[in-house]
């Protein structure tokens, strides 16, 4: 893990010093420590540190923004979509086996340092049992996670839904799906 003092004097390196946060390694234990769930607005990152939670979202796209901020190098924000299963994401229960969906192509966002994928999403996450489900990846820039990120799952699900030739649309899909995300914020999926 990379070692760097935050020296950056912007609101948001300010904000996570206030927070006794003086390290990008201390940063990176802290956010990973911090429950899943999403925040009250999207496009605020600092409330990942305000709230105490975040999505894969908002933790990888405050550590992206961080690390430009503070010139850590070598940091990139990929958007990965993968096919997510009871398998390779069993917090999000029997959402999909309700529906007889094998897997629903999901979007995750998690960093590479140094070229090597890394997921601070929880304490438990474990980026090897994704990596034989990954469709395609892309790096983004730590705003995209918002609007960007949600049209294009949502374009990827649509064209996924006409290639399957998937008796299920789009609307119910995207329902099950919001089921499972619903299913990983729950206390016990911690």
């Amino acid at each position: 893990m990379i070692e760097r003092q935050l020296t950056s004097i912007d609101d948001l390196t300010l904000l996570i010093k206030a927070n006794g946060i003086n390290t990008w390694k201390n940063l990176m234990e802290h956010i990973q420590t911090l429950p899943y769930g999403r925040n009250a607005n999207r496009n605020d990152l600092s409330l990942v540190i305000s709230e105490q939670k975040g999505s894969c979202s908002s933790k990888h796209a405050l550590l992206q923004k961080v690390a430009d901020l503070n010139s850590i190098p070598n940091i990139s924000l990929i958007l990965g979509i993968y096919k997510m299963n009871e398998n390779n994401t069993p917090k999000i229960g029997n959402a999909l086996s309700e529906h007889s969906i094998d897997y629903i192509p999901e979007a995750h966002c998690y960093l590479k340092i140094n070229g090597k994928r890394t997921d601070i999403t929880t304490l438990n996450s474990n980026f090897e049992t994704l990596e034989k489900d990954i469709i395609i990846e892309l790096e983004i820039e730590p705003q995209q996670v918002t609007e960007f990120k949600v049209n294009y799952h949502q374009e990827f699900l649509k064209q996924w839904i006409m290639d399957e030739n998937t008796p299920i649309d789009f609307e119910t899909i995207w329902t099950i799906r919001e089921q499972c995300i619903a299913n990983l914020s729950t206390p016990k999926s911690r």
